[in-house]
């Protein structure tokens, strides 16, 4: 049977694990008389045909049988612990509505750690994929999936089993992007976050005071150009000078760099009537300071704690003995969020995102980690660097990194 791009038949899962296998073998015998393929009694459809060409690689090689992944291999909060670079692991095959994506960029999150940790879902065991975010092409689908997506076409999604250099996708999950750049990734998980968060829970109006700690990272430099568009004054906490430079650069008003400066005391004397949201994420002794600086009315909304992750417990001790006290006195208010109760806003926070960055209106800061001792986060082996690269603070914006492949795609 050919494989030409004119081809309009319907290739069956039976059929493409044999095809695969003939790359191995001479024959593959089991495959069955050449009708069935065409809508036979086998199930589950995998690739329409006409989309052969790029099936192919582009450039005529084939998928491969095997390919790197990452894999939790023992539980812990320490990644390179946790984690194994599997060398031959296959090539997983599309249901009927599945997208079989190559990766080109994956993002680091600090909650991997957490998830390398088992502290989401207890009843979890190793082995198991990791990594929560990708972004790529299209290189093989369902026949269901067909009817919105074609092989070749640029897709990201949010879901586990990022860290490899291919991924099946459930079509519905998917979301369709005009090309594959690194800046799409930024808005999945990070962008996400700060959006739905700030407009579900914040109650942002023009004039309110917004603190946002690690503002230069990940999801800190969304929280504070939505600030912004909200006509709010955004405070924006950092480690060094070169961060505090770049949250100026999208409009944070005034910017706190904790290393050289005592973040208590700017605030009580800059904000003496406190601050009206806050977008946490660092925990301990910030989170402390974030609380005791809400005004009246005040929301604290918790979005992380990166200090404690790498803890045994994953906690880092805070003075909570007053907390009752101190909200009551202030009828202030703490709300956690986590992304994954929220999917339900997920979709339509995404299109506005996505509008906004294509309009210009979004700065999507993306770190490669070229300033780093080794460079360039390139290939799945670097995972474990960009991993330690965010722990040590030194990201500005979200860490990105990048899976070359031998053929170049044509898109």
């Amino acid at each position: 049977m050919s494989f030409s791009a004119k081809s309009g038949a319907v290739l069956s899962s039976r059929a493409l694990r044999c095809w695969w296998q003939r790359r191995q073998q001479p024959s593959c015998a089991a495959a069955g008389p050449a009708w069935s393929y065409f809508g036979g009694s086998w199930p589950r459809p995998i690739l329409d045909m006409s989309y052969s060409r790029h099936f192919l690689d582009f450039q005529g090689s084939s998928i491969p049988s095997s390919m790197k992944k990452l894999v939790v291999t023992k539980l812990s909060q320490n990644f390179r612990e946790a984690v194994a670079l599997r060398q031959d692991s296959p090539v997983p095959l599309p249901g009927d509505g599945d997208l079989l994506v190559r990766n080109r960029f994956v993002g680091i999150n600090a909650s991997d750690i957490n998830y390398s940790a088992g502290r989401y879902d207890a009843s979890v065991k190793p082995p198991f994929d990791i990594g929560f975010e990708g972004v790529g092409e299209v290189v093989a689908l369902g026949l269901s999936a067909s009817a919105d997506y074609t092989v070749g076409q640029a897709v990201a999604y949010m879901k586990a089993g990022a860290f490899a250099e291919y991924t099946v996708v459930p079509a519905k999950q998917a979301v369709p992007l005009p090309s594959v750049k690194p800046e799409f990734l930024t808005l999945l998980v990070s962008g996400a976050t700060a959006y739905i968060s700030l407009k579900e829970l914040g109650e942002l109006s023009e004039g309110k005071k917004v603190l946002v700690t690690a503002a230069a990272g990940g999801t800190g430099q969304f929280a504070v150009q939505l600030a912004k568009k909200a006509k709010c004054h955004v405070i924006g906490t950092c480690s060094s000078d070169e961060k505090g430079g770049f949250l100026k650069s999208i409009g944070c008003d005034r910017t706190i760099n904790y290393k050289t400066e005592n973040v208590e005391s700017v605030l009580r004397k800059d904000y003496p009537e406190g601050v009206d949201v806050v977008y946490e994420s660092v925990g301990g002794k910030m989170f402390d300071l974030a609380l005791n600086s809400l005004a009246t009315k005040g929301c604290l909304i918790i979005i992380g704690f990166i200090t404690g992750y790498q803890n045994r417990t994953g906690l880092q001790p805070i003075k909570a003995e007053f907390l009752p006290a101190k909200l009551l006195k202030k009828s202030a208010s703490i709300r956690g969020f986590f992304l994954t109760h929220y999917l339900s806003e997920y979709k339509i926070a995404l299109k506005h995102l996505l509008e906004m960055y294509e309009r210009g209106d979004l700065v999507c800061e993306v770190d490669f980690g070229d300033m780093s001792p080794e460079g360039k986060f390139t290939g799945l082996e670097s995972v474990f660097r960009a991993v330690d690269y965010m722990y040590m603070g030194k990201n500005i914006g979200k860490i990105v990194v990048e899976l070359p492949h031998s053929v170049n795609s044509k898109l």
